[in-house]
């Protein structure tokens, strides 16, 4: 085995060390939730579709589209290959119990029961899965129906991103760690952000955590959104005082390269007014050290940002560990989250605090 020295040296460069992970919704995160229902063999398979319907009638799911009401019976070796589901437990309360008769469940409900064994209690999911590994754990227990979106399926595989843009996240990253280290020499929070325009690959802005000489709110991702209004002709704070904290004038022809913040304030502001530029941070990727606190998850939503690449998760965070302002569904802008990139090395930014 190699030294432990080397090979953490090393986890900083190999981008198969790291995954990128996308923060979903909890709705898409969540275990699958399950129901009580009543099920029962199909004894003659020539009456399964007569039972299906005539089931639809006295016992209709409503709000379980995504069941399907028949499936093979996972044991082989059984007598008779298809189970149907009869109703819940719920639409029988009074009666619930594991050994309920037929009659019991049907009472005097016109419907003939010619075809179906005795009744049997099964869990069934809840809701649609809404990604593979929800529908992997529905379908131990009944089948559903489900829509793959096999990109957010790659996503959860960590197989979204090819190892050359795995390549340019580590680049874009350890921009922000070395923005992080500036900041901890000068006695402030171990944190960097770097805002990137994906079409050109430009690095727009670098920022790290600013609060001691500037603001108290001036946390790295607030300090590298004002960066990129000054890119555009705006911009509220100066920050001479830190030479690690820079923004570059956007151009679509630059592929990589940052400008310091002694750039032309009024050539930018041309520059912004004649390219009529998009809302601060627009189609703009952020890569940052430590998950965001809400007060800055709400200035990304504020300055539209496209995608947020974090390294470590934050015990405060509200990008996944607390809070997930990007899945709020009232906000009237939401964006990509992205977790794990160069993790071990931004932990240990953590622990310089």
């Amino acid at each position: 085995m190699e030294p432990d020295t080397k090979r953490r040296k090393g986890m900083e460069y190999d981008t198969d060390s790291w995954d990128v992970l996308p923060v979903l919704s909890d709705e898409k995160s969540q275990e699958t939730k399950l129901l009580d229902a009543y099920a029962a063999p199909i004894t003659e398979k020539r009456e399964t579709s007569r039972l299906v319907k005539d089931l639809a009638v006295i016992y209709p799911l409503p709000d379980l589209q995504h069941i399907k009401r028949v499936r093979a019976c996972k044991d082989k070796n059984a007598p008779h290959p298809l189970q149907i589901i009869l109703c819940l437990a719920s639409d029988v309360p009074m009666l619930e119990s594991p050994s309920l008769t037929l009659a019991d469940l049907l009472g005097s409900k016109p419907f003939d029961s010619k075809g179906l064994g005795e009744p049997f209690l099964v869990q069934i999911p809840a809701s649609p899965p809404l990604t593979r590994p929800q529908f992997e754990q529905a379908s131990k227990h009944w089948p559903t129906s489900f829509h793959e979106d096999k990109q957010l399926t790659s996503a959860l595989r960590g197989q979204l991103f090819s190892c050359s843009e795995k390549a340019k996240m580590r680049e874009y990253m350890m921009t922000a760690i070395q923005a992080a280290r500036s900041s901890h020499k000068l006695g402030m929070d171990a944190v960097g952000a770097v805002m990137v325009d994906p079409g050109s690959g430009q690095v727009i802005a670098v920022g790290h955590d600013c609060r001691r000489d500037t603001h108290p709110l001036h946390h790295a991702v607030m300090v590298c959104i004002d960066l990129v209004a000054h890119s555009q002709g705006g911009g509220a704070y100066r920050y001479e005082k830190f030479p690690a904290c820079k923004y570059n004038v956007p151009n679509p022809q630059v592929t990589t390269g940052l400008s310091d913040t002694s750039a032309s304030e009024s050539h930018s502001s041309d520059i912004a007014k004649d390219s009529g530029q998009p809302y601060i941070c627009t189609g703009y990727d952020l890569y940052v050290t430590r998950e965001p606190c809400v007060m800055c998850a709400m200035g990304l939503v504020h300055s539209r940002i496209s995608r947020v690449f974090y390294g470590a998760a934050s015990p405060d965070g509200a990008l996944g560990t607390k809070y997930k302002i990007h899945c709020q569904r009232d906000l009237n802008h939401h964006f990509e989250v992205y977790e794990g990139v160069m993790l071990q090395t931004c932990k240990e930014l953590l622990d310089t605090h």
